[in-house]
């Protein structure tokens, strides 16, 4: 079955399992804009702030029951220097999934779900040109929660709503 997501606001159907992202992590955005070029380094798959924080571009995934596709949160996550020198060093290897994982803080705002910076997550490096997954801590967060044990279609189309139209709502077209 394909995803699709009867849109109440714009009457549009919405093929496709969702993926939401974000172009840099929420401390890039904390440093004020006429600063941010001296200050940080930023580009599609890493950010570094004055030389002290360190940010890698992620996937965190949450497993879709009876779907194929999880749905996917393109994340920021922050790590340390060294795990950071870690992940650069390798960045460009075939094979890399080996290597970690790097424990690192969410530094990400997913609207959906009551606060969700600084959850501790593990990152996980892929072989490949993938992007690291992100595994949250085992807690009782409701996003958590949700990557460990899965979500529904419905659910999928309630988050796209919540992302994409927040005020007029979607519904999940059967």
């Amino acid at each position: 079955m394909v995803f699709e997501c009867l849109c109440s606001g714009c009457g549009e159907v919405h093929q496709g399992m969702p993926a939401f992202g974000a172009n840099a992590p929420l401390s890039y955005y904390a440093v004020p804009v006429h600063e941010r070029q001296a200050r940080c380094q930023l580009d599609s798959d890493s950010c570094v702030i004055d030389q002290a924080q360190y940010f890698v571009r992620c996937c965190l995934e949450i497993p879709v029951l009876e779907e194929a596709e999880p749905l996917s949160w393109g994340v920021w996550v922050s790590l340390s220097e060294q795990s950071y020198q870690q992940w650069a060093a390798c960045f460009d290897a075939d094979t890399r999934s080996h290597i970690g994982p790097f424990f690192g803080w969410l530094n990400a705002a997913l609207g959906p779900y009551p606060d969700t910076v600084n959850l501790k997550t593990r990152v996980h490096l892929r072989d490949g040109r993938f992007r690291p997954y992100v595994e949250l801590e085992p807690n009782c967060h409701p996003l958590a929660i949700e990557q460990r044990e899965g979500i529904s279609v419905a659910r999928v189309a309630q988050l796209y709503a919540a992302v994409v139209h927040p005020v007029e709502g979607c519904r999940h077209a059967d």
